[in-house]
């Protein structure tokens, strides 16, 4: 096969740190190693200084202060520039607005390829939007419908990291065709010499048994419903610590609940942590917890299976894809009180925390990134033949018959937001 020049276009990257950005950038690593050559395009970061070529930047301005990544504006002559120079084999989105939008602009007028991959349950954040509930925020939901349908009809490919999200383009967009499931993937080899006994003695847990978790403190993470499990399972119990990595504009809210639970001496907040530095905090820790029900795949949970940790965590899209219930871990509906049973088993049973240790580092081969880098680059190789052939994403039902909003935008090569 030939060396393929990709572009990634993402309204986020580094020095952010998310699932999106981990995943574009994990890709274009194994991608570089691949003998491929990859371009990120993406938003601008004040003074910060590239480390890796090929990365170009557009104008971004900061949303608020309690949002830890920017807008970025989708116009910049110098990128106009230099693409068409790039000889770009398959451009890839990976969000549908601005940076997406400006991918799907250049793809019609190049007359290249266009893949998408579906990261975020996109309607399940329309509570960030300023509107009154509950009418205007079903409006919202409609109209974030509407623009995805619009959006993924003008792509080759759709690519998704879980079989759970592929069940919900089945089932919410009509999607019949031109999708394939591709985790993604994560680097094991920092994971196979980890260092938790060095954090455990920093962060003064002893021989405590330490529940961890990793995510941004905002509402749709289900935090409460963490600590309110941990609660009720281990409260008074000096010996049970639960270690939270990450911040956001929760965080005080959650604090105040631990506080109020009785457990505020049992729950640390770490905070942000230097993302070279998480496999060594999960490495210090006896099991891993998550709430979220909002994950497309859950890449911190992928990154606990790969330290080895024991699972336990709320059954819902993205993790439940990741985590077998009863053998890397525990899966549990979405109540305080059955976590809490959950966790009281695995802690208090250590043949449970053996047998789900060693499958865990089982599990985690499976998505070594690169092996999904190889399925990606099948993915790639199936979008430039379709386009060849005048191949777009079906979407079928009468549902699905909206507004050409997308058409009017790239036929105008005009970049707007449908919120």
């Amino acid at each position: 096969m030939n060396r393929l020049h990709i572009a990634h276009f993402t309204n986020i990257y580094h020095p952010v740190i998310n699932g999106v950005v981990r995943s574009v950038s994990a890709f274009k690593n194994a991608f570089d190693e691949m003998g491929h050559n990859t371009f990120v395009f993406t938003h601008h970061e004040g003074d910060y200084v590239d480390d890796e070529p090929f990365v170009f930047r557009y104008p971004s301005f900061e949303i608020h202060p309690s949002i830890d990544f920017p807008a970025v504006i989708p116009v910049s002559p110098f990128v106009d520039k230099i693409i068409p120079n790039l000889k770009l084999d398959v451009l890839h989105a990976h969000h549908p607005f601005l940076l997406g939008q400006t991918a799907a602009t250049k793809a019609q007028k190049l007359g290249l390829p266009l893949v998408f991959t579906f990261h975020t349950q996109y309607r399940e954040y329309s509570h960030y939007l300023p509107l009154p509930q509950p009418a205007v925020q079903d409006f919202a939901k409609n109209m974030i419908h509407i623009w995805l349908c619009e959006y993924i009809k003008h792509c080759q490919h759709i690519v998704v990291p879980s079989e759970g999200m592929r069940k919900i383009l089945v089932d919410d967009y009509g999607l019949n065709e031109g999708c394939s499931v591709i985790p993604t993937g994560i680097d094991l080899t920092p994971y196979q010499q980890l260092d938790g006994r060095t954090i455990r003695n920093q962060r003064g847990w002893g021989d405590e048994k330490v529940i961890i978790s990793v995510g941004r403190l905002t509402q749709e993470k289900n935090w409460t419903t963490l600590i309110d499990a941990f609660g009720r399972a281990f409260k008074n119990q000096s010996d049970h610590r639960l270690a939270i990595i990450g911040d956001g504009p929760e965080r005080d809210d959650l604090q105040q609940l631990a506080q109020k639970l009785g457990i505020a001496t049992q729950v640390d907040f770490l905070g942000r942590v230097p993302f070279e530095d998480i496999p060594h905090y999960l490495a210090a820790a006896d099991c891993f917890a998550f709430a979220s029900i909002t994950e497309t795949q859950g890449l911190v949970t992928l990154e606990a299976i790969a330290a080895g940790l024991p699972v336990v965590a709320v059954d819902a899209t993205g993790t439940s894809d990741i985590v077998q219930d009863g053998i890397e871990g525990f899966v549990t509906e979405n109540k305080s009180e059955a976590l809490a049973n959950s966790l009281r088993s695995m802690l208090e049973n250590p043949e449970h925390l053996y047998k789900f240790r060693n499958a865990a580092l089982l599990r985690a081969k499976f998505f070594d990134i690169r092996k999904q880098a190889k399925r990606l680059e099948e993915v790639y190789y199936l979008a430039i033949e379709d386009h060849k052939r005048g191949r777009f994403v079906k979407i079928e039902g009468e549902k699905h018959l909206v507004p050409k909003i997308i058409d009017a935008v790239i036929a105008q090569n005009t970049v707007v937001h449908p919120m």
